[in-house]
C-alpha cells in the first residue's frame, strides 16, 4: 500500500486591498475614444524570501501587476484604467512565502496623452505586519 506524503497546505498570513476607485474625473481634459465592456482582472504571484514580504517588495508587486494589465490591454488597444482595484495576499508553507497580487480595471482607450499614475492607495500597505 503506497502512502502520499502529507503536503503543508498555503497558510494566509496577511491580506491587503483596495475596492475599485476612479482614476480619473470629468475635470480632466481626457478624451475617452472606447471603454472596454468589462472589468479585466489578472492574477500574479511571486515567491519570496522571508525577508521579502517588505513593504517595499509589496509596493514593486503591485506596481509590477499594474504594469503588466497596462501593457496587456495595449495590445488590445486600450492606453488606461478607469477604474483600479487591487488585493495583495501573503502566504507561508513551512519556510517559504509567496505573495500574489489580483489587479483589476476597466480599460478605455484616451485619444489625447494619459497622465502617468501610481496604483490607488498604495498607504495600505504600510502597516504590514
Amino acid at each position: 500500500m503506497l502512502f502520499r506524503r502529507r503536503e503543508i497546505p498555503w497558510e494566509v498570513v496577511d491580506s491587503r486591498s483596495v475596492d475599485p476607485v476612479p482614476m480619473y474625473y470629468e475635470d480632466e481634459d481626457l478624451e475617452i475614444a472606447s471603454i472596454k465592456d468589462s472589468t479585466v482582472r489578472r492574477i500574479y504571484g511571486f515567491d519570496v524570501k522571508c525577508e521579502g514580504k517588505q513593504r517595499g517588495d509589496l509596493h514593486k508587486a503591485v506596481i509590477f501587476a499594474r504594469d503588466q494589465l497596462l501593457q496587456e490591454m495595449n495590445k488590445n488597444g486600450y492606453n488606461l484604467l478607469l477604474l483600479e482595484s487591487w488585493r495583495v495576499t501573503i502566504f507561508r508553507k513551512g519556510k517559504r512565502h509567496r505573495v500574489e497580487v489580483e489587479y483589476s480595471g476597466r480599460p478605455a482607450r484616451a485619444l489625447n496623452k494619459v497622465p502617468k499614475r501610481q496604483p490607488p492607495f498604495m498607504a495600505v500597505l504600510q502597516h504590514h505586519a
